[in-house]
């Protein structure tokens, strides 16, 4: 069981390894391979598309869905199937262009009512929340 003190963000991608749902980390970040690995959650996740993924597939980048799309197609699930996490306006947006079948804000440096404007179906402040 995870520590009280982990954050939530972490507790719930491990109680979704847990229950044997795959995960995606999408990024256009270049180091999103290396933060979750350096944090010691790369194991969390089954694959990650980070900016080079990007580059190389010649994927457009957020707010198109494109990311969450190939992350999707590695997983090998159908969008309507999947969950879009997103903290950026832009990532909300592609999620909600993508068809994923629920988009869940997190109000980091958004208002919970521009995630909603940007297509968010749920907004959480914290991941904590999505705890059972």
């Amino acid at each position: 069981m995870a520590s009280s003190r982990t954050p939530g963000s972490v507790r719930w991608a491990r109680d979704l390894r847990d229950a044997s749902i795959r995960t995606a980390v999408v990024s256009s970040s270049t180091n999103a391979t290396a933060v979750p690995r350096a944090a010691g959650i790369r194991a969390h996740f089954d694959t990650i598309v980070d900016g080079r993924d990007v580059e190389q597939l010649c994927l457009s980048g957020k707010p198109a869905p494109d990311g969450f799309l190939e992350a999707a197609r590695r997983l090998a699930v159908a969008p309507p199937r999947a969950i879009v996490v997103e903290d950026a306006l832009a990532g909300v947006a592609a999620g909600r262009a993508g068809g994923f079948g629920l988009v869940i804000g997190v109000a980091r440096s958004a208002t919970p009512d521009e995630l909603i404007s940007a297509g968010a179906d749920v907004v959480v402040a914290n991941l904590a929340e999505m705890l059972p």
